[in-house]
């Protein structure tokens, strides 16, 4: 299958290449032409502007933004809009906020433009391990994309099949299509909200122990615990591997970002008045990071480059 993509950063340069292994056709572009050269040595097409992507492109035309949400993402949609006649398809890969995505769709739809949003989890380990996708919009186009779900998906690999579930259908594969626009974007702005409370866990545990009465080391106890513990998971993976690099973490300042989705998966508690004292107060943690610094803090920013290439903000003056 044939998709137009842009934006090759981490994430979108390996959903390329991840697309390309698997025989589809991939027209790139992005305002840096080296990261367009180096897609195009690897196989893909070039396109010089989003106009010479759309003209590349056979009807009907898919075209997936990977930017940063916001300004960028909102300005790359309106002049694809300008660009997609009816019948294409214009994909959010991004984190975009999902209100934005059910405004977004109704004006697409307007002039017979179909629109999906992507929620896509995977950083900059997907290119190997496959992408989870939280999928929203259209039936049609959603089934019409279906190849390229499937492709960048891990599939079932070495999962243990829940009982009681098909291990044929798309969810155990790594991907659904969650609904009408804007659900895919919401499913994974909670994603990333209980990442936040996940992560804060690890780092505050870790915590307590290094500063306990006990010389533990704390690469050996994020080891034993990836084996065979109740609290197992990627994230205490990237963990151990951070403390094993350095145990005491020098390369970083515990100055530690939040993105947008954690921030609007507490707005959304509050609208729809449901609990979430976890998930705030992680939030509340990465705010507080930027006033005072701890190990907790260092475990958190290590996580964040281990599983998406994140780079810590600049430390304080």
């Amino acid at each position: 299958m044939q998709l137009g993509m842009i934006g090759l950063g981490r994430m979108g340069a390996g959903l390329v290449r991840r697309l390309m292994r698997d025989g589809h056709a991939c027209t790139v572009f992005d305002k840096q032409p080296d990261a367009v050269a180096a897609l195009t040595k690897d196989g893909a097409v070039g396109a010089s502007s989003l106009a010479d992507m759309v003209a590349k492109l056979d009807k009907p035309r898919a075209v997936w933004v990977m930017l940063p949400a916001g300004e960028v993402t909102e300005a790359t949609l309106d002049e694809l809009f300008g660009l997609l006649e009816p019948g294409d398809i214009a994909i959010d890969g991004g984190n975009s906020f999902y209100k934005d995505d059910i405004r977004r769709a109704a004006r697409f739809a307007e002039h017979g433009i179909r629109y999906v949003d992507v929620g896509t989890s995977g950083g900059v380990w997907g290119l190997e391990r496959g992408f989870c996708m939280m999928i929203g919009g259209d039936d049609d186009a959603v089934k019409h994309l279906d190849p390229i779900f499937a492709s960048l998906a891990p599939g079932t690999g070495d999962v243990a099949k829940t009982p009681g579930r098909n291990d044929a259908d798309s969810a155990a594969r790594g991907y659904i299509h969650c609904g009408a626009a804007g659900s895919g974007h919401f499913v994974k702005m909670i994603h990333n909200g209980i990442e936040y409370g996940m992560m804060q866990a690890y780092a505050e545990g870790l915590d307590i122990l290094k500063h306990s009465q006990f010389a533990l080391k704390l690469d050996d106890v994020a080891e034993v615990w990836r084996r065979g513990s109740v609290i197992q998971s990627w994230l205490l993976d990237l963990t151990a591997a951070a403390l094993t690099a350095d145990p005491k973490l020098k390369d970083y300042s515990g100055i530690v970002a939040d993105s947008g989705e954690g921030r609007w998966t507490v707005m959304a508690a509050i609208e729809e008045a449901v609990p979430a004292e976890v998930l705030s107060a992680a939030l509340y943690a990465r705010f507080r990071s930027r006033v005072e610094d701890s190990f907790a803090d260092k475990l958190l920013s290590a996580m964040r480059h281990g599983f998406g290439g994140h780079v810590e903000l600049k430390a304080r003056e």
